[in-house]
């Protein structure tokens, strides 16, 4: 049987009032921010962001709801019939960086999109002040994770040393339309005025750190054997790093891992 295109989407529709004051409360829209809108849907939450909001431009990929987004007839909204995965952002923003004294990036996600758009996100991470989603709640606990537990994922680590994390409220499936079968979760990043360490280079950190995780049963050590790194500079580096043979990868803090790959790229350069 043909799936709907809602379904197809992945689209589950906001109908909980109390938690819809709870997130544009979350969000804060004040008259000198600029908040794009993922996935308006029927703009449930459009209308209020744009009544406090400096200007909302609100992305909706299903065209079916584009004639009730522009009834609104609200002066601050642009709608713009676009998937976010394939939105220039900076391209987006080009216009409106300096009219607007913060850029919120804002919405319910839809499931299949959400890894991916927080992948985007970080590649123009200088872009946001804050982000607020709703979101699995597996997705924003990985998020969110810190060092010793056992959802730290790379995710964790990246977003943590670029964003303030903080999940804010956990959402029954009743409160949506049709119920997922997930709980969601309402999350925040607040984006620091400073990154907790600099990283040389974002794009090869991630790709360690994806190494490092790859195989949660296994030990750090074997999985950085698998990215083809030589067992004598793997414990070199353990040394060096006070770190355990038998270290598994989310026993490491931020920072050792931060070590790791400025010690590993060292020794190779």
């Amino acid at each position: 049987m043909k799936k709907s295109r809602r379904k197809a989407l992945g689209q589950h529709f906001l109908t909980n009032r109390t938690l819809l004051r709870k997130i544009v409360k979350t969000i804060n829209p004040q008259p000198e921010d600029l908040v794009i809108e993922v996935g308006a849907g029927k703009g449930v939450l459009t209308s209020p962001l744009a009544q406090e909001a400096g200007k909302v431009i609100a992305i909706e990929r299903d065209g079916s709801f584009i004639p009730t987004l522009r009834r609104k007839h609200m002066p601050h909204l642009l709608i713009l019939e676009k998937d976010v995965l394939k939105v220039d952002f900076k391209n987006l923003l080009e216009k409106e960086k300096d009219a607007f004294k913060k850029v919120k990036l804002v919405g319910n996600l839809p499931y299949s999109i959400s890894s991916p758009l927080l992948f985007k996100i970080l590649q123009d991470k200088e872009l946001f002040s804050e982000c607020v989603f709703l979101l699995q709640k597996e997705v924003a606990q990985r998020v969110c994770a810190k060092p010793g537990s056992k959802k730290l994922a790379p995710l964790s680590i990246i977003f943590q040393i670029h964003f303030s994390t903080q999940i804010h409220a956990l959402i029954p499936p009743q409160a949506f339309s049709p119920p997922p079968q997930v709980e969601s979760a309402l999350i925040s990043l607040k984006r620091r005025r400073s990154p907790l360490f600099h990283i040389e280079n974002d794009a090869l950190f991630l790709e360690l750190l994806k190494g490092a995780f790859r195989h949660r049963r296994k030990t750090l050590h074997n999985n950085l054997e698998r990215l083809d790194l030589s067992s004598s500079l793997i414990h070199k580096a353990f040394q060096n790093l006070d770190i355990k043979k038998d270290a598994r990868p989310e026993q490491l803090t931020i920072s050792q891992f931060v070590s790791l790959f400025d010690f590993i790229h060292s020794e190779k350069t």
